[in-house]
């Protein structure tokens, strides 16, 4: 089957302006001794994304990007594979993954399309990877196929609420900027030619409506949703995007992202 647009668009991306800016900043990650999650770092903590029982079960990270998340898991016992569709964040992965001594797998590959056996994982994962990065109506069916009844998927993405005021430039304000009905991305009120010229790249963002009944659709149950806002005091105002920002004052008042917790039905 051939790769969508998206997909081979999104690969140009993180090969290349996307690796450059993220490349760096991947061994910040790598050496933090607590999990954090997000553009604020909410402590897995307060987060719990991890399930305590993760040591020994098989997981896959879906957009894996320079590994940490999947670093994270395989240092709590799980037996983890990364997937990620772009060649230098995978490069980054590996020369991070040996410097740190982990034995787990990275894998070349789209997450709408992933190179496995049905049922072979329990859980499943993905920190602003496939969440944003690729189509639901390809990668959501394909971490169900992937899991074994009664596994669980966690994600971490946007708020659709930030998708709505996040401007083309500058920072996040109050006003609602395009509709809730028809997002499919942040800047989908753009012409693609615009998009493209602007960034390369394509970002996706369903409504709660939407993405609860596209989850049922693939047998996923949800247990939790928690919207994150910012900490008190003075994180600083906070890159979304090339051109985009978000301030704590915003983001203590509106959830500037969100975690979904479900489970496979079985």
């Amino acid at each position: 089957m051939a790769r969508s647009a998206d997909v081979a668009r999104n690969q140009r991306y993180w090969d290349g302006v996307g690796a450059d800016a993220h490349g760096p900043v991947a061994r910040g990650h790598w050496e933090a001794t607590e999990p954090s999650w997000g553009l604020w770092g909410t402590p897995e903590a307060r987060a719990g994304v991890i399930p305590a029982d993760i040591a020994g079960q098989r997981v896959i990270e879906l957009g894996c990007g320079t590994g940490y998340v999947s670093a994270w898991l395989a240092r709590a016992g799980a037996r983890v594979v990364g997937v990620d569709v772009s060649a230098r964040q995978l490069e980054t992965a590996r020369a991070l993954r040996d410097e740190f001594g982990l034995g787990f797998a990275l894998v070349q590959g789209d997450a709408g399309r992933v190179p496995c056996r049905d049922g072979v994982f329990d859980f499943a994962i993905s920190e602003y990877g496939a969440s944003l990065w690729c189509d639901p109506h390809r990668w959501i069916p394909e971490a169900a196929r992937l899991l074994a009844p009664g596994g669980r998927l966690v994600f971490l993405r946007p708020s659709p609420l930030f998708a709505m005021c996040l401007p083309e430039r500058g920072e996040v304000g109050p006003e609602l900027l395009r509709p809730l009905f028809g997002l499919r991305r942040p800047w989908g009120h753009l012409p693609d030619e615009v998009w493209g010229r602007r960034r390369g790249a394509t970002e996706f963002n369903l409504p709660h409506g939407e993405l609860i009944g596209l989850l049922r659709e693939n047998g996923f149950e949800v247990e939790e949703l928690l919207e994150l806002a910012a900490p008190e005091g003075d994180p600083g105002t906070r890159w979304f995007s090339d051109d985009s920002t978000v301030g704590p004052a915003w983001a203590r008042q509106w959830p500037t992202e969100e975690i979904w917790k479900v489970r496979r039905a079985g």
